[in-house]
C-alpha cells in the first residue's frame, strides 16, 4: 500500500527528469518561447482525469442503487409469495401468518427505512418479527400434503425474503471507497487551482464565469454524495414494491374471504 501511494510522487519525478534532460537535447526549432502550451497541456489532463474519475464514480454507484431496488423487489416478491401460500393453510396458522406477514412488511417502510436512513443498519426489531414469521411457518403441522404443499411454497418464500433482506442491510452500509473519494476531491483541487495557473486576466466577466464554473463542480460533488446512500440521499429507492405487495396482500385477503362466503 506504501508503494501504491508513493507511485504519483514517482511519476512526478520522473516526468520532470524526462521533462528537463530532454530540453537539453531536443532542437533550438522545437523550443518555444513561452510556456503557455504546457499550461494547456496540463489543463487539459485535469479536466481528462476529473472527468474520467467522476464518470467512473457515477456508473458504480447508479449501479449500486440498481442493485439495492432490485433487492426490494425480490424481497416484496418473496412477501407476497409466503402471503398466497399461507391463504391456503387452515385457521388460525392462516390468520397467524398472514399478520405477520402484514406486520413485516409495514415495519419495513416505517422503522427499517429510518434506521437506513440515519444509521445505514437494518431494525432490530423488524428482524425479530421475521423470526417470529419464520417459526410460525415451521410450526404448522405437515400431515395434510395439501397443507404441506402450501408451508413449501412458504417457506420458499421465506428464504427469498431472508436473501433479500440480508442484500438490503449491505446496500444500506455501502460506501464508495476512500481512494476514489481521495481522487475525486484531488481532481476538484486541480480544476480549481487551474484557474489560478492559467494565468486568466481578473476581470468582472471572469469572476463570474469562475463561480459559475465552481457552481458546477460543486453540484457534481453533491450529486456524487446523494448517490452514495440509497437510502438516505436525494435519490432514495422507493418503498414502492412493498407498498405494492401490501395492496395485493389486501387484495388476497379479499379473494379469500368472497371464496368462502360463496363456496361452489
Amino acid at each position: 500500500m506504501t508503494y501504491l501511494m508513493a507511485l504519483p510522487v514517482l511519476f512526478a519525478v520522473a516526468a520532470v527528469t524526462v521533462f528537463l534532460v530532454g530540453d537539453r537535447v531536443r532542437p533550438d526549432s522545437w523550443r518555444q518561447t513561452d510556456d503557455e502550451a504546457a499550461g494547456h497541456m496540463v489543463l487539459d489532463l485535469v479536466n481528462m482525469f476529473f472527468a474520467a474519475i467522476v464518470a467512473f464514480v457515477v456508473v458504480i454507484l447508479w449501479q449500486q442503487y440498481d442493485n439495492a431496488h432490485a433487492h426490494t423487489v425480490s424481497e416484496a416478491k418473496g412477501l407476497v409469495t409466503v402471503y398466497e401460500a399461507s391463504n391456503d393453510m387452515p385457521e388460525p396458522d392462516r390468520t397467524s401468518i398472514q399478520s405477520l406477514v402484514r406486520q413485516y412488511t409495514s415495519q419495513v417502510v416505517t422503522d427499517e427505512w429510518t434506521s437506513m436512513e440515519k444509521n445505514r443498519e437494518l431494525n432490530q426489531g423488524t428482524q425479530d418479527t421475521f423470526d417470529e414469521l419464520r417459526s410460525a411457518v415451521g410450526a404448522v403441522p405437515t400431515t395434510d400434503p395439501s397443507v404441506k404443499d402450501s408451508v413449501t411454497g412458504a417457506q420458499a418464500g421465506l428464504d427469498a425474503v431472508a436473501e433479500a433482506r440480508y442484500d438490503r442491510g449491505l446496500d444500506a452500509r455501502y460506501r464508495l471507497p476512500t481512494f476514489l473519494y481521495v481522487a475525486l476531491w484531488f481532481g476538484t483541487a486541480m480544476l480549481l487551482l487551474g484557474t489560478v495557473f492559467s494565468g486568466v486576466l481578473v476581470t468582472k466577466r471572469s469572476v463570474i464565469m469562475t463561480g459559475l464554473f465552481g457552481v458546477v463542480v460543486g453540484a457534481v460533488i453533491m450529486a456524487v454524495y446523494q448517490l452514495d446512500q440509497p437510502f438516505a440521499g436525494g435519490n432514495q429507492v422507493s418503498k414502492e414494491a412493498y407498498e405494492l405487495a401490501l395492496s395485493r396482500f389486501q387484495h388476497i385477503t379479499s379473494s379469500g374471504v368472497t371464496a368462502v362466503a360463496n363456496p361452489r
